[in-house]
């Protein structure tokens, strides 16, 4: 998951995560230009959240999406 600190809808995400007991590594693309630009390469966002799951991009905090794709009810 690609974040910066100040991202009221990555801070959601991540109790989303929580919520559901999903393992996620987070990249804060405000500190990390590595992972800034590896961000927008996948994405073609400069806004986060993005997220990456199993080699799929979401952009934005989008339950029903990141339901789908983790295989969650």
């Amino acid at each position: 998951m690609f974040t910066t600190p100040y991202c009221a809808y990555c801070k959601m995400a991540k109790i989303f995560f929580e919520k559901h007991n999903i393992e996620y590594s987070e990249k804060d693309v405000a500190a990390d230009t590595v992972a800034r630009d590896d961000m927008i390469k996948k994405s073609g966002q400069f806004g986060v959240p993005v997220f990456e799951i199993n080699g799929k991009i979401i952009i934005g905090f989008d339950q029903s999406r990141l339901k789908e794709s983790l295989g969650i009810s």
